[in-house]
């Protein structure tokens, strides 16, 4: 692919995302039809086709693109991975992008932030079966704590999340 159908399908892409998600806030994902994607993205129907497999998959490219934002972010503001700051910076980047994250929620699709996390911090499938239960059940746990927040409304700060990340305690 020339290096201007590169620039051509990266805008259509980002046409489509923007589209999507602003119909998003409007009508749920399912009632959102192609067309209408189409036409408020200004692109074609087969730039959809040709970039997306399905509706879903639109939305958690979105995903994709802020959480990668977001470990770019961190990785910039930290030399070495500690693992309560890194929570602590992935709150703040959910606080900051609240009114996103409460769509999926709104919406059901809250899901979609699960597998995109998951294949991050998740179990991978080259690592030992001791591991990847473990990394699981972290990965879980992680999960656990940012879903009933977003679920609550995220009433409390991105600080007070991390506080209460540092006090936890299994007893």
């Amino acid at each position: 692919m020339s290096k201007n159908n590169i620039e051509k399908n990266t805008y259509a892409k980002n046409q489509i995302i923007s589209a999507t998600i602003k119909l998003l806030e409007k009508t749920e994902l399912n009632k959102i039809a192609i067309s209408e994607i189409s036409k408020h993205a200004m692109v074609s129907r087969v730039s959809i086709y040709r970039n997306f497999p399905d509706k879903e998959s639109i939305v958690k490219s979105y995903i994709e693109q802020i959480i990668s934002n977001w470990k770019a972010d961190y990785r910039d503001t930290s030399k070495k991975v500690d693992e309560d700051k890194m929570l602590a910076h992935l709150f703040g980047h959910i606080k900051d992008n609240a009114s996103f994250y409460l769509l999926l929620k709104d919406r059901n699709l809250i899901f979609l932030l699960r597998e995109v996390l998951k294949d991050i911090c998740g179990p991978k499938p080259e690592s030992p079966n001791f591991d990847s239960y473990l990394a699981a059940f972290i990965f879980s746990g992680i999960y656990g704590w940012i879903e009933e927040w977003i679920e609550r409304g995220m009433s409390e700060s991105a600080e007070t999340m991390e506080a209460l990340l540092k006090a936890r305690e299994i007893k």
